[in-house]
């Protein structure tokens, strides 16, 4: 008997995955064998992960900690230099301290007095994390040349490992969409019932903890509306990153420890639902004549046939033939 794929490579395989033909169930057993491998791998990627990103942020925090240092307080004296010669100042040297001042914005320069650095851990931390997701807000960057280096290294190894955890983390969201199916089957809802009721799972679910939710925390951290919260949300996940709403930026706000670290965090497993989503919605446009939920969740003609395989009853099988 050769045991079903149950890791589907896609939210469509994963529907798709419910057309079980003959043979291809696995017993309640064998997918434990099947998973366990799985699950050991899922774990070591997860730790490698965050290991790389920890030490990736550890090294950005160490090579551009000084240097950004340095900027700040060359920000402060042009500041204080125009403060105390600005009633002399011509236009031309007017309207040059400000592109300057304004360039230092832009390089996320604060010309405020505030000691906060630009390159402590947390702010190390969202600065891989959005390289490796390939966001890249374009408000912080490393201005060494060790660090510009390294940064090309880092992302050289880590955009290949963020597509193999979030293909990783794509797997579970399948897997658990797969198992939410099966329950409703062995409580009698029709196939296609079962696949309609999952796929709307998967999209009110993911809205509500990858968009609804941090949307709320984010009008109440950064004091926007939560139109922009939802907006900052999207335009964060979706990669499309205009940069015009970033979280942290705020001075005059106390945020607690860790905060962008967590929405780094955030970011990474919100990327691999609206990967699946994206992917979802592809499908339907593929073929736009087409009935996008039978095209996409094809409905088989279910028949019981009794099992001729020795030493496999048909109560060992949680679902039946045809689902």
């Amino acid at each position: 008997m050769k045991p079903h794929n149950i890791r589907g490579e896609t939210f469509k395989h994963c529907f798709l995955s419910l057309g079980f033909t003959e043979g291809e169930v696995v017993t309640p057993v064998e997918v434990q064998t099947i998973m366990i491998p799985s699950k050991l791998q899922i774990c070591l990627l997860i730790a490698g992960y965050l290991t790389y990103l920890m030490v990736g942020a550890s090294i950005f925090q160490v090579l551009e900690r000084d240097e950004d240092r340095k900027q700040q307080a060359a920000v402060l004296r042009m500041k204080e230099d125009f403060l105390q010669n600005f009633s002399s100042l011509t236009p031309v040297e007017v309207e040059i301290f400000v592109k300057k001042l304004t360039e230092a914005v832009r390089m996320g320069m604060d010309p405020t007095g505030n000691e906060n650095s630009n390159w402590d851990f947390s702010n190390s931390f969202f600065f891989v994390g959005s390289m490796l997701s390939t966001i890249g807000y374009g408000n912080l960057s490393p201005k060494t040349a060790g660090g510009q280096l390294f940064c090309v290294v880092f992302a050289l190894f880590g955009i290949p490992l963020n597509i193999v955890f979030l293909h990783h983390i794509g797997k579970i969201l399948s897997l658990l969409c797969e198992r939410l199916a099966k329950c409703l089957y062995r409580k009698g809802v029709k196939k296609k019932t079962t696949r309609v009721l999952t796929l709307l799972f998967f999209l009110v679910m993911g809205i509500l903890v990858f968009i609804c939710v941090p949307s709320v925390i984010f009008q109440v951290m950064e004091d926007w509306t939560y139109s922009e919260a939802i907006y900052f949300a999207f335009i964060t996940l979706s990669t499309i990153g205009f940069g015009d709403y970033i979280i942290g930026r705020q001075q005059s706000k106390r945020y607690f420890p860790y905060y962008r670290m967590l929405v780094a965090i955030w970011i990474i497993f919100g990327l691999a639902w609206i990967a699946l989503l994206f992917n979802l919605l592809t499908n339907l446009l593929e073929d736009p004549d087409a009935k996008p939920a039978e095209e996409l969740l094809p409905v088989k003609p279910s028949t019981r046939r009794k099992r001729k395989s020795k030493g496999c009853p048909a109560d060992q099988f949680p679902l039946e033939n045809g689902l």
